[in-house]
C-alpha cells in the first residue's frame, strides 16, 4: 500500500514509524523542539521543518494523509463560538488551515483523552465541527495502548477523518496486551545509575507488597503505591521518578521507547533526560499503525482501489 503523508508536531516520529511500516512515504515533517528534531533527523534521514505557525500551507507538498499528535495546552483559550474564529491561536488551527489548503484523503490525529470532556465537551465539539466544516467525515474514539500489544496503560483520543463521505470506518481494538517481560532489560544488564537508593527501596517495600513480578510500581502524588503487570502512562516530565521496575529501579530510556512501540533499531542520540521526555511525549506506535491501516483499507475499499 503506497501513500504519501505529512507528520506534524512530529516529536521523534511515532506516526512516522507506523506510516512507514504500512508503505508510506513522508514528504514533510514539522517539529519545534531542537532535541526531538535531532533524533528525528538521525533516525529518518530527513530534518523536520521548524515552527509550523511560520510555514505557509501552500509550501507544504501535496499528500494523501495528514498525521498529527497535536499539543493540548492551548485549549483553555477556546471560546463559545464555533468554527475557525474559536481556534485561532491554538495549534489545532495549524492542522485545520493545512487541511483546508491541501485536502488530503484522510487524516489521523491524537490527543489526551481529557480532550473528550474538556469544557464539558465543548472543546471537542468545536474541533469536530471545524473538521466537518472542511468537508471531512469524522470519527473519534478513546483507545488504550494496553489493548494493542503494548504493556502500558495509555489512553488517548484518536480522531480520523475522510474526504470521501461514503467511507464506513470502525476503530480497531484487538484487545492484545503485551508482556512486560518483552520490554524490560535483564537486571544484570542495567546500569547502576538507574537503581533507586537503598533508602528509597526500603521505604517503598515497607509500604507495598506487589503481586506481580515483573511489575511496575507506581507512586501517586499522595504517596500511595500500587503495582501492575504493565506500566502506567509515561509522562514527559515525571515518569523517571514515579515508576519503578519491581520497586527497585527506574525505567531506562530504551525500555521507555519499547513501551511506546519503538523498535530497538531506533537510534538513541540524545541524553537520557531528553530521551525520557521524548518517549513521554510520543504516540504509541502500535495504536497508530492499527488505526491507520484500518483507515487506509476503508478508504481503498470505498474508492474501489488502493489508496493511490
Amino acid at each position: 500500500m503506497k501513500f504519501t503523508y505529512i507528520d506534524l508536531f512530529a516529536g521523534i516520529g511515532g506516526f512516522h514509524q507506523a506510516a512507514d511500516a504500512l508503505g508510506g512515504e513522508c514528504v514533510f515533517a514539522s517539529e519545534i523542539d531542537a532535541e526531538a528534531k535531532r533524533a528525528y533527523t538521525e533516525n529518518y534521514n530527513m530534518a523536520p521543518h521548524g515552527d509550523i505557525t511560520k510555514i505557509d500551507a501552500r509550501d507544504i507538498p501535496v499528500h494523501d494523509v495528514l498525521l498529527a499528535g497535536f499539543p493540548c495546552q492551548p485549549f483553555s483559550i477556546i471560546g463559545k463560538k464555533l468554527g475557525f474564529d474559536d481556534m485561532r491561536g491554538t495549534l489545532f488551527f495549524e492542522i485545520a488551515r493545512i487541511l483546508q489548503e491541501k485536502k488530503p484523503k484522510l487524516f489521523v490525529l491524537e490527543n489526551v483523552k481529557q480532550l473528550k470532556t474538556h469544557d464539558k465537551g465543548h472543546t471537542l465539539k468545536v474541533i469536530l465541527d471545524a473538521l466537518e466544516g472542511l468537508g471531512y467525515k469524522v470519527y473519534n474514539e478513546i483507545l488504550n495502548a494496553l489493548n494493542f500489544g503494548l504493556p502500558q496503560k495509555r489512553e488517548r483520543i484518536i480522531i480520523v477523518g475522510f474526504l470521501n463521505a461514503s467511507v464506513d470506518f470502525s476503530f480497531p481494538n484487538p484487545g492484545i496486551q503485551g508482556r512486560l517481560e518483552d520490554v524490560l532489560e535483564k537486571e544484570d544488564a542495567v546500569d547502576a545509575k538507574y537503581f533507586a537508593s537503598d533508602e528509597i527501596v526500603r521505604k517503598r517495600k515497607a509500604k507495598h507488597a506487589s503481586a506481580y513480578s515483573p511489575g511496575i510500581w507506581h507512586e501517586n502524588k499522595g504517596g500511595n503505591i500500587a503495582s501492575y503487570p504493565y506500566s502506567c502512562a509515561l509522562r514527559a516530565g515525571a515518569s523517571y521518578n514515579y515508576l519503578l521496575v519491581n520497586g527497585t529501579r527506574r525505567l531506562t530510556p530504551r525500555e521507555m521507547l519499547r513501551l511506546q512501540g519503538f523498535p530497538d533499531s531506533f537510534k538513541i542520540v540524545c541524553s537520557d533526560s531528553q530521551t525520557r521526555k521524548q518517549a513521554g511525549n510520543a504516540v504509541p506506535v502500535a495504536v497508530i499503525k492499527a488505526v491507520l491501516q484500518e483507515a487506509l483499507y476503508a478508504e481503498a475499499e470505498t474508492a474501489g482501489h488502493a489508496i493511490l
